[in-house]
């Protein structure tokens, strides 16, 4: 089987972008957790379905209404740090 990456078939870069984005999303990823983490943990962050949709609220501010979890919580922390909310 030839591998994706195989550098005899010229696809270096690619290969080198995929790694350097997949690194990038991971890292991404991880600290979003890492934030929802000890957002939880200090009970700063609620979240409820509502409607269709996830609302989040950090330090009793709504701060994110998304139609999937994941991307509530990544919204959400987006958002409070541009509020000044949320600040570990």
């Amino acid at each position: 089987m030839i591998s994706i990456c195989d550098p005899s078939l010229g696809r270096e870069a690619i290969c080198e972008a995929r790694m350097v984005a997949a690194a990038t999303a991971n890292a991404d990823d991880a600290s979003v957790w890492r934030w929802f983490a000890a957002m939880l943990e200090e009970r700063r962050i609620r979240w409820r379905f509502m409607f269709n949709a996830w609302v989040v609220h950090v330090d009793r501010k709504e701060v994110a209404i998304e139609s999937s979890f994941y991307e509530a919580i990544r919204s959400a922390k987006y958002e409070s740090e541009e509020l000044g909310l949320g600040a570990l």
